[in-house]
């Protein structure tokens, strides 16, 4: 974070320096373009093999394996990234990718098996709650740091406001753009010529919709089923430093597909991010570009590239220097999710890869072929329904996912074979795709099938781990999504309630009366819904009683007229400031509460005494019962 004005017009007088050199050397060709290059990087979520939630443990496996160059950190101490090996575009790169990939996901995991861990490849996890996004849990660097303390110098509210509809809805606040660290992807790198990157790009933009839809993996937050890509409302939301306005004014978001076409060059990107968005991040020892330019020294461009960093392009723009010391251009792909496996992240990359290869040669402007709204459409489509979508094409037709999946196969494949790609390695990977088009299956809809169907019969928490559980035994097993079977009797047997929170297990379908209500409604209401109780709060949520199945009785016991009932109100019988806990709080210890204090319910509060759920006799008899059949099932 800039140390006050001064280091801030500094800075900004670096990355107008870096812009100005980018463009010299654009102008006097300084640019690779003989070369195309490929690369990724693998985020992960590291999970434990016993509960399948999130581990704090990557600083100290980044300690172990400070051997490892290509291991880096993440926002949350639960995430680490793998930085692959460029690959020429050509011959056996994919399986060589594939191949690196694995090899050092082993590294990664003899090392994490030590701590009874494990490396998830998933787009968002499912067992993931909100109580492990707070800043303890931010990975402790000071760029991490002076991150989130830059977005939240920006945040016109008091709050972060997350909204997301799907099957179920998300919205709650959040007090940090921590919740970031939610997302995991699988980046992948394509290196173009600069007089190449317009049309680039551009067609890169038009693909976002179609290939996301076929790749995409998460669909689960907090026990909530969202989008199939739920990413990128996260991703969005996380961050989104702006509040509500009476107005119309149009502020820009740091995350964004993009508002048009590009036009002239990549600096028009850059201009653009830089007119927008203000600097939150500096860097000390920012080289002078144009002193380099003056002296024929390629520059490093750092203060360009740190300004790039905070704006969360999904096509992101690219400058970097490759190892014969001619400066590169890059679009990073940051669509795709984390797994479900390395075989299903490949083959996503090398259908994008291909399209973009195959487009290249056949349409000399995307622009021409599509509208930008549409295209922008197609994506938003793709996010929050998937393989489900229906697109907008050329000649603004109207088709599926799938089936437009089928087809792009076949262009990715020309594309592929134009680079010179192996043919083994295009049909293994196009066959993945084909296959899922084909079962109408990809990574959101083994999810959301298999946690819809488990929710009949099991609790949230014993749901979402089995499914993880599930997704980890896959991916070990490098099988294909599209060949994932769903969760069998021995995956039901994985769940292990260890050191179960009451947030993990509550109920939070509330139902609640307020102090002057008449107790008439709460007689009714409790009928209605077949309850032994119902929670008091005010207006502002706080929790202020309980009013019992017992209290009930008594009072019509003891008010036979009907009007002596209806003066009656909420107030007048209710248990005042009940014994409550707060959703840290271990299930064990929970149920020692309830028995001493001959409880059927506890309310769940949050340290500003808001209600925010409920855990019952019933809840723990279910948990208990269904530990019970996995020991009856494990014994025969």
């Amino acid at each position: 974070m800039p140390k006050d004005k001064a280091d801030t017009q500094r800075f900004m007088k670096c990355i107008l320096d870096d812009l100005r050199s980018m463009e010299h050397m654009m102008k006097h060709d300084w640019f690779e373009n003989d070369t195309r290059r490929i690369g990724a990087e693998q985020e992960m979520v590291l999970i434990d093999k016993a509960t399948f939630k999130p581990v704090m443990i990557a600083e100290s496996i980044l300690e172990k394996m400070s051997d490892s160059p290509w291991l880096e950190s993440e926002l949350a101490k639960f995430n680490l990234e793998i930085t692959l090996t460029p690959q020429v575009f050509e011959g056996s790169c994919f399986s060589a990718l594939e191949n690196e990939t694995l090899a050092r996901l082993q590294k990664i995991a003899l090392e994490l098996d030590k701590h009874g861990a494990a490396a998830l490849l998933t787009g968002i996890l499912p067992t993931l709650r909100k109580s492990h996004m707070v800043l303890d849990n931010l990975m402790p660097k000071d760029r991490y740091y002076a991150l989130m303390n830059a977005i939240n110098a920006q945040l016109k509210g008091s709050a972060y406001e997350l909204l997301i509809e799907g099957i179920d809805e998300l919205k709650i606040s959040h007090d940090s753009p921590i919740l970031e660290a939610v997302n995991t992807s699988f980046q992948v790198h394509l290196q173009v010529a600069p007089d190449e990157f317009v049309q680039m790009y551009n067609i890169a933009q038009a693909l976002a919709g179609p290939v996301m839809a076929i790749a995409a993996n998460s669909p689960l937050v907090f026990g909530r089923r969202l989008w199939h890509e739920t990413r990128i409302a996260m991703f969005q939301q996380s961050i989104d430093t702006r509040s509500s306005h009476a107005h119309l004014r149009e502020r820009a978001q740091r995350v964004t597909f993009g508002t048009d076409w590009l036009q002239d060059s990549i600096l028009d990107i850059y201009r653009d991010d830089l007119s927008r968005f203000r600097v939150l991040m500096s860097a000390d020892n920012v080289e002078d570009s144009l002193a380099q330019i003056r002296a024929e020294k390629v520059p490093k461009l750092k203060a360009l590239q740190v300004h790039n960093s905070t704006i969360y392009r999904w096509n992101r723009p690219c400058y970097g220097i490759s190892e014969n010391g001619k400066p590169h251009l890059r679009i990073e792909n940051r669509v795709l999710p984390a797994g479900p496996t390395v075989i299903d992240e490949v083959a996503n990359a090398a259908l994008w890869l291909g399209l973009m290869m195959h487009f290249k040669q056949t349409y000399s402007d995307i622009t021409r072929e599509l509208g930008f709204d549409d295209v922008r459409d197609n994506f938003i489509k793709a996010a929050r329904t998937g393989i489900d979508s229906t697109f907008t094409w050329m000649g603004d037709s109207k088709i599926g996912a799938c089936e437009l999946a089928l087809k792009l196969v076949t262009m990715a494949r020309s594309g592929l074979e134009s680079q010179g790609v192996d043919d083994a390695d295009i049909t293994r990977y196009m066959d993945v795709i084909r296959a899922r088009a084909e079962k109408h299956r990809n990574g959101a809809r083994w999810l959301l099938r298999n946690y819809t169907t488990l929710r009949k019969n099991t609790d949230r928490d014993e749901a979402l781990s089995i499914v993880t559980g599930t997704a980890l035994k896959n991916q070990n097993q490098e099988l294909p999504v599209h060949l994932w079977e769903d969760p069998t009797g021995e995956d039901l047997n994985q769940y292990r309630p260890i050191n179960l929170t009451v947030e993990e297990c509550m109920t939070t379908d509330l139902l609640t009366v307020q102090p002057d209500d008449i107790i008439d409604l709460v007689g009714e209401m409790m009928t209605w819904k077949k309850s032994r109780y119902i929670l008091v709060e005010d207006e502002k949520s706080n929790l202020v009683g309980l009013v019992t199945h017992q209290q009930i009785v008594k009072v019509l016991m003891e008010k036979t007229d009907k009007e002596e009932i209806s003066d009656v109100h909420v107030v007048d019988v209710m248990i005042k400031d009940p014994i409550s806990i707060s959703p840290e709080t271990t299930v064990k210890a929970a149920m020692s509460i309830m028995k001493e204090n001959y409880s059927n319910c506890l309310p769940v509060v949050n340290s500003n005494n808001e209600l925010i759920g409920v855990i019952t006799e019933s809840d723990f008899l279910g948990i208990s019962r269904r530990l019970l059949e996995r020991v009856e099932q494990i014994g025969s």
